[in-house]
C-alpha cells in the first residue's frame, strides 16, 4: 500500500465510526457505511447484508445497488454449491476480512463460476468482498463490483475494508441484537412451500401473517404475488428466503454441513426462527419447506450474549447465573475463587447495564423472548 493509501485508512475509519455512532437503526447504519466507503472506493454495483453469525445466512438489513434482475438464485446457488474464490463463508474463517476476485484468481477471473455466471453477464469485471467480523464472529458482508474498463480493486481498497470491518461488525451486532422488541406474539408457526428457484407454491394462513411481521406489510398482502419470482433487487422479499433455500439444497446434497436455519428480527424487533428442509432430497427439483416461528430463549441466548461483547469466561458466568447458580457454586464449577467470580459478575453487570442477577437474566433473555405457549424461561446451555 502506498503513502496515499496509508494516510487514507485512518480518515475512513474515523468517518465510519461517526456513521456507526449516529445511526438510529440497522438500515441507516448500512446506508451510511455504503456511502462512506463509496467515497474512497469507487464502485459501480454492490450488495450488502447482515448475517446470522451462527449460520452465516443473510438477514436484514440488506442493500443492493445496480444489480440486474434474474441473478439472485444464480448468486446464492454459487455461494453454497460451488468451490469458488472468496466465498463469504471462507472469508469469515480466513486470515483476512477482505479480498478481490482478480487477486484470488491470479488475474484469471474466468476460473470463477461467480464471475462467469453472475458478474460478467451484468458487465462487471472485478469484485471486492468484505466480511464484517469482530471477536471471531461475522455479522455482515459486502461485495463491491467494478465494470469493464475500470481499474481493478487494489491493495489500498482491501486495506480500507479490513480496517473498518470490526467497527461495522460491532455496530451490526448492536443493532441486530439489542433493540428493544415489541412484546407479544399472536401467530402459530407458519409453513411455506417453495420451488427450488424460490417461487412460493403454498403457505398456511399463519405464514402470511408472519411474512407481514417480517416485511412490515399489511396482513392482507398477497404474498403469492410478491414471492412468485423473487429477485435480488427486491431486497426485502429475497432476503432471507432465497439464501435459506439455497442452503437447504446444499445440505440435502451433502455439500454443506451447516444448518439451513437462521434467526432474525421482524419489523417490531421480535425474534423469529426460520428453518428449511428439502422434501425430496433425491430429486434435483425437490421443493423446500420453510417453517417460521417465534424464537425460544435457547435460540436467542448466544446472539444476545455476544451482542454485549462478553468474554468467553464472562459468558460462562452468565450461563451459570441463568441456571440459578450461586457465587460459590459458580466458583466450584469454573475452578475460580469466589472473589474472582464476583469480579466477573461486576464486569458483566457494567457491560449489560444492570445491577442485579434478576435484571441481568431479564435483559439478556426475557426482554427478547415472548412465546405465549411457553411462559417459562428455558435454561441456557
Amino acid at each position: 500500500m502506498n503513502a496515499v493509501g496509508t494516510a487514507m485508512v485512518p480518515r475512513v475509519v474515523d468517518a465510519v465510526e461517526r456513521v456507526t455512532a449516529r445511526a438510529a437503526d440497522a438500515d441507516e447504519l448500512l446506508e451510511g457505511v455504503a456511502t462512506e466507503i463509496g467515497k474512497v472506493i469507487p464502485y459501480d454495483g454492490a450488495m450488502w447484508f447482515g448475517l446470522d453469525p451462527s449460520t452465516l445466512l443473510a438477514v436484514s438489513p440488506a442493500r443492493m445497488e445496480h444489480l440486474d434482475d434474474g441473478y439472485c438464485n444464480t448468486f446464492w446457488f454459487g455461494e453454497f454449491h460451488e468451490h469458488d474464490a472468496n466465498l463469504f463463508a471462507d472469508l469469515a474463517l480466513g486470515a483476512t476480512a477482505a479480498a478481490t476476485l482478480r487477486s484470488a484468481t491470479n488475474d484469471r477471473p474466468m476460473r470463477s463460476a461467480r464471475y462467469r455466471d453472475f458478474l460478467q453477464p451484468q458487465g462487471y469485471d472485478d469484485e471486492l468482498r468484505v466480511v464484517f467480523r469482530t471477536a471471531g464472529r461475522s455479522w455482515g458482508v459486502g461485495g463491491l463490483f467494478r465494470e469493464r474498463g475500470r481499474a481493478p480493486f487494489d491493495a489500498t481498497d482491501v486495506a480500507v475494508l479490513e480496517a473498518v470491518s470490526p467497527i461495522v461488525a460491532a455496530a451490526f451486532r448492536t443493532h441486530a441484537a439489542l433493540r428493544a422488541p415489541t412484546p407479544g406474539f399472536t401467530h402459530a408457526p407458519g409453513l411455506m412451500l417453495f420451488s427450488r428457484d424460490g417461487a412460493i407454491i403454498s403457505a398456511n394462513d399463519a405464514a402470511s401473517r408472519w411474512l407481514a411481521e417480517i416485511y412490515g406489510e399489511d396482513p392482507g398482502t398477497n404474498w403469492f404475488e410478491i414471492l412468485a419470482g423473487l429477485e435480488c433487487p427486491d431486497v426485502d422479499a429475497a432476503i432471507p428466503i432465497i439464501p435459506l433455500i439455497a442452503r437447504a439444497h446444499a445440505v440435502a446434497s451433502g455439500r454443506d454441513a451447516r444448518e439451513a436455519r437462521l434467526r432474525l428480527r421482524d419489523r417490531s424487533g421480535r425474534w423469529l426462527v426460520l428453518h428449511a428442509s428439502v422434501l425430496d432430497s433425491a430429486s434435483r427439483e425437490g421443493n423446500v419447506a420453510i417453517v417460521v416461528e417465534p424464537a425460544k430463549s435457547g435460540d436467542l441466548a448466544p446472539i444476545i450474549i455476544e451482542a454485549y461483547g462478553l468474554t468467553a469466561r464472562e459468558r460462562e458466568v452468565v450461563r451459570a447465573i441463568a441456571r440459578g447458580s450461586s457465587t460459590p457454586e459458580i466458583a466450584a464449577e469454573l475452578f475460580l475463587s469466589a472473589h474472582t467470580v464476583r469480579d466477573y459478575i461486576k464486569a458483566v453487570f457494567d457491560k449489560v447495564g444492570v445491577s442485579s442477577r434478576g435484571e441481568l437474566v431479564a435483559k439478556l433473555f426475557a426482554d427478547h423472548y415472548a412465546d405465549p405457549f411457553h411462559e417459562t424461561l428455558v435454561e441456557v446451555h
